[in-house]
């Protein structure tokens, strides 16, 4: 019998999968007014919404935000995936800030370097204020700058109507949602040592969660949605404008250290 033809990779994949990277592919190729594809741009930021408009997550980076956007969504490859922090699956939008002005400059150019932290840090208090938690799924804040006017941007849809009607089903992004959590959690509880960011990120998640199933619950009593004001998110985790200044931990190599000793 004559050999089957191997199908390509990208046709194994689910048919909302491959949707889903066809729009992502389209969105990385449009252009501005002066014909410049976004995404090409080697410096600028991120940011990804979840199927209610909710800005979720915010990046920089300096090696192009086709390359960095394409390792976060369809690769595994980052950190902020492979951790659980960021789920694929709730990604619906993103928006992309290019910084045309840093063009071609070396990735080590400290003066483009703090042009970028400091627009990522810009980006990053937009979202928070665009938030009805006042919160995102960054496992780690930006470096406090001075906040800076946002270079013109450029929002994409990544989902299709048919994929918003059968994933943004409530039940369904419930359940996910609380997948999520659970691995994240095991992260933490399989690597033990992990950073203070990543169990914020644990208790945010876990808000977004009891929200969105508080307002199923409600939708089914014939009553409205909980107010988020129910969730102090900075109750119960202190600001999200900045790292807590936290002391670090006895090691192994100096187990007699204390806290007190490194005040």
């Amino acid at each position: 019998m004559p050999a089957r033809p191997v199908p390509k990779r990208s046709a194994l994949a689910a048919p909302q999968v491959q949707n889903f990277r066809s729009l992502l592919a389209k969105a990385l190729k449009e252009t501005d007014s002066e014909g410049r594809v976004w995404a090409a741009a080697q410096w600028g930021c991120y940011a990804f919404y979840d199927y209610d408009g909710e800005p979720i997550y915010v990046g920089q980076t300096n090696e192009q935000l086709r390359t960095r956007v394409r390792r976060h969504l369809t690769g595994q490859r980052s950190d902020a995936v492979a951790m659980r922090i960021l789920d694929v699956f709730e990604v619906a939008g993103m928006e992309l800030w290019p910084l045309w002005e840093l063009e071609g400059l070396s990735k080590t150019d400290k003066s483009a370097r703090r042009r970028l932290d400091a627009l990522e840090y810009s980006a990053y208090l937009q979202s928070i204020e665009q938030s009805k938690f006042n919160a995102i799924l960054n496992e780690k804040i930006p470096p406090h700058s001075e906040r800076t006017e946002l270079p013109p941007s450029r929002r994409f849809q990544l989902i299709s109507d048919e994929t918003r009607a059968e994933r943004g089903h409530p039940d369904i992004r419930i359940a996910r949602r609380a997948e999520t959590l659970s691995r994240l959690s095991a992260v933490a509880h399989e690597r033990g040592e992990v950073s203070p960011g990543l169990r914020r990120v644990i208790v945010v998640q876990a808000a977004r969660l009891a929200h969105l199933a508080a307002s199923r619950f409600a939708y089914a009593e014939g009553r409205d949605a909980p107010s988020t004001d129910a969730i102090n998110i900075e109750g119960l985790v202190g600001t999200l404008l900045q790292e807590h200044n936290t002391l670090q931990l006895p090691t192994d190599d100096d187990p007699e250290a204390s806290a007190s000793d490194l005040d």
